[in-house]
């Protein structure tokens, strides 16, 4: 049975899948203590596609933007789940960070990155609200519009 966390994901019309597998020398998730750091996930769907390509500001909106950073939500609570088995067991999101393959003159990255944010209120309540940071940078792994990394309190 999932558990209330997957419930309201559930409601919200998301069902996790496997966690993505790293792309390079480096681990998904590492936990110290009563933390877990989860890598940078970029916007990739369940089956491997892009939700969004390209860079906010040029080509990309910051509605197709929003919804990449939602994915890479989405991407950070799974690999959550793999590592705990459950996602009641998280104490609160701590922080996100994300990164926005911008133009150079895209001032808007977080509006973008609400996407990620709104959804871990959604998912966790209050104890969803986290610190952030949002850049802009010149690319992304694959054309990714958007990556977020995080960090979450667990017992």
């Amino acid at each position: 049975m999932a558990g209330t966390v997957e419930q309201k994901l559930a409601e919200q019309g998301i069902k996790l899948h496997e966690a993505p597998t790293p792309v390079a020398n480096y681990v998904p998730f590492v936990r110290t203590g009563n933390l877990l750091f989860v890598s940078g996930q970029v916007c990739f769907d369940p089956a491997g596609k892009l939700i969004a390509k390209g860079k906010l500001g040029a080509g990309v909106s910051i509605e197709d933007g929003a919804a990449a950073a939602r994915g890479c939500a989405v991407n950070l609570l799974a690999q959550v789940k793999a590592a705990l088995g459950d996602l009641d067991k998280v104490v609160r999101v701590v922080r996100l960070g994300g990164f926005i393959n911008s133009a150079p003159d895209f001032l808007d990255g977080p509006k973008v990155l609400n996407g990620a944010s709104d959804l871990m209120v959604a998912a966790f309540g209050d104890k969803g609200r986290h610190a952030r940071t949002t850049v802009g940078v010149a690319s992304l792994p694959a054309d990714a519009a958007v990556e977020v990394d995080g960090v979450f309190e667990v017992a």
